[in-house]
């Protein structure tokens, strides 16, 4: 199995590093492809698969794709590579808001999975949803699973629906947590803690939260529960939450990403 990485941004290096340090693909049979001059020389230096910076010298090698460009390079790619593909290749897009129709359109293929990765990819912790058209195989699905979990773990949903729904949840995540931490740091310091404090409570705070939460099967509220007391100094934090309606916010927050998710499909 021949693999192609389009595209050596932060997501296309980030899979095709994992699928490297992974050995779920021989090196011989790992590709990746960039057009930039400067980004291909600090791909050879790597030394974890063969580099291309032409399309044309690596397309018709691939059994499977990965599309990892900006959505709005997406059409000027097709073009070029529209002669060049073969029905029997799966092509694995990355980008945000393309549809699986539009890659058949054009490319005039049917063989597509669509995907939702996040940030967290970058450092083994990502969350890939995805999803495969009529023509993908369970067993195909299930080789770009083994590449998708290369960067964390990888969720197979029912549709493009939970794709786009996915974008709000984890897609999208990642940033309303940072956005928290940042309220949590500018309430640290205007408490009187440095800069260096307050970044290190911060931190421990949510990894030591979210180390819990992984390791027992308990829900949200009730660990809040757990840490809450009645007249309590945690109870009078929620009790603020509760009274800003910042959990309402927090679920139109991740609808608005979903609906705009939906909107750059049409």
């Amino acid at each position: 199995m021949k693999v192609l990485v389009i595209g050596a941004g932060n997501m296309g290096l980030t899979y095709a590093t994992g699928i490297a340090e992974s050995k779920t693909v021989k090196q011989e049979d790992l590709m990746i492809m960039d057009a930039a001059p400067d980004k291909i020389e600090s791909l050879k230096k790597l030394d974890y698969f063969d580099v291309y910076d032409k399309i044309e010298d690596c397309i018709e090698k691939a059994d499977i794709v990965l599309i990892a460009v900006k959505p709005y390079h997406a059409k000027d790619l097709f073009a070029s590579i529209k002669d060049r593909v073969r029905d029997d290749q799966i092509f694995v897009s990355l980008m945000a808001g393309v549809t699986i129709k539009t890659i058949q359109d054009l490319l005039g293929i049917s063989k597509v999975v669509r995907t939702m990765p996040n940030l967290p990819a970058q450092v083994g912790k990502g969350l890939t949803s995805f999803t495969g058209s009529d023509k993908v195989s369970k067993v195909e699905l299930e080789s770009v699973k083994k590449l998708l979990d290369t960067t964390g773990i990888s969720l197979a949903v029912k549709n493009e629906k939970f794709i786009d729904a996915s974008t709000g949840i984890s897609g999208s995540g990642p940033a309303y947590v940072f956005y928290f931490m940042q309220g949590m740091i500018d309430a640290a310091l205007n408490m009187g803690f440095s800069s260096e404090e307050a970044k290190l409570l911060v931190k421990q705070t949510f990894e030591g939260a979210t180390e819990l939460y992984s390791k027992f099967d308990l829900s949200p509220e009730e660990w809040m529960d757990r840490v809450a007391s009645k007249g309590g100094t945690t109870r009078a934090a929620l009790d603020s939450l509760e009274s800003n309606n910042v959990g309402k916010f927090i679920k139109e927050a991740a609808f608005a990403a979903y609906n705009r998710a939906e909107e750059l499909g049409k």
